[in-house]
């Protein structure tokens, strides 16, 4: 159904999803009541409660595939969206997570993330703790080059994930910049298996949030790789690199590649369950040929991989 451009918000809506959002952007724009919504619907011989519309459009429940797609067809006649717009957000039916599976929370991990929260819920995102969770990582690279004055230029991060359920079609990443960086000018490029969605960005703590888009819904149990790169090189010397996972991961290599006029004293890696707990793992790492350090770590549990720079 075609009814003219629809506004910007409601189109990002309809784009991303999720689908509550989406649902309530509609009936905000259209400005109808759920009571004048039901009784279009009943005209349509589509039967519904109030009360479903509204847990719909608030996320508490979410409408059975496949019994609830001829009314959500019908809503989209309702609200004149167009066709299929509203069917393809509803996915499968969102499966709880396992009983005894302890996810943390970002601050729980590292203070770095203190904004982070607020950051995913701009997006409408899960909570923090489920944020991903249909998502297993199996291995993670991030490659970073750093420039003469001893400060990041570039982070190329690569991710390999499989789907634990069908539906996922998104991933969701933070990013912290050094000391006194200006992430509002961090610029992200998108390479194999991905394109960017929106960003948020905190410039008081540096942080930024990012929605990276998949070309499409994964089944349960298919692998993906993608793959994007963030440039920014305003901040200061750089103490080396920090990667929170929330969840573990099967494997995580980190390279750092230095400039030949800054050449660090000593790199290390280490592991550690939270922002002050005690390291583990601890190895010093040799700056090879082409002036590049590997870190690599296997079967990690939730918890802080870290690579530590010293410089001259």
């Amino acid at each position: 159904m075609d009814n003219g451009p629809l506004p910007e918000r409601l189109g990002d809506a309809l784009r991303y999803g999720p689908f509550h959002r989406a649902l309530r952007e509609a009936i905000e724009y259209r400005g109808l009541s759920l009571t004048r919504i039901t009784a279009h619907l009943d005209r349509l011989g589509v039967k519904i409660g109030q009360s479903t519309l509204s847990y719909w459009q608030r996320g508490l429940r979410h409408p059975e595939v496949p019994r609830s797609i001829d009314t959500v067809r019908a809503l989209e006649t309702v609200l004149r969206l167009p066709s299929d717009s509203l069917v393809v957000l509803i996915g499968p039916r969102p499966r709880a997570g396992k009983a005894d599976e302890i996810v943390p929370k970002f601050t729980e991990v590292s203070r770095v993330w203190q904004d982070a929260p607020a950051l995913l819920a701009e997006f409408d995102a899960a909570p923090e703790t489920r944020t991903n969770a249909d998502l297993r990582i199996d291995a993670v690279h991030d490659y970073i080059q750093l420039g003469p004055h001893r400060e990041q230029r570039s982070q190329t991060t690569r991710f390999v994930v499989t789907a634990a359920r069908s539906g996922p079609d998104r991933y969701f990443a933070t990013h912290g910049g050094d000391d006194g960086c200006l992430i509002e000018r961090a610029e992200i490029t998108t390479a194999e298996g991905c394109r960017l969605g929106r960003v948020r960005r905190s410039a008081v703590s540096g942080v930024m949030a990012m929605e990276l888009l998949f070309d499409r819904r994964l089944a349960e149990g298919e692998t993906h790789v993608f793959c994007f790169t963030i440039v920014d090189g305003s901040g200061g010397t750089s103490p080396g690199m920090e990667r929170t996972f929330l969840r573990g991961v099967g494997t995580y290599l980190v390279q750092h590649a230095f400039h030949r006029k800054a050449m660090p004293a000593r790199v290390t890696r280490q592991y550690r369950r939270g922002e002050g707990a005690e390291p583990v793992g601890t190895e010093g790492l040799v700056c090879g040929i082409g002036r590049v350090t590997s870190g690599y770590f296997t079967n990690l549990p939730a918890g802080l991989a870290e690579i530590l720079i010293e410089w001259t």
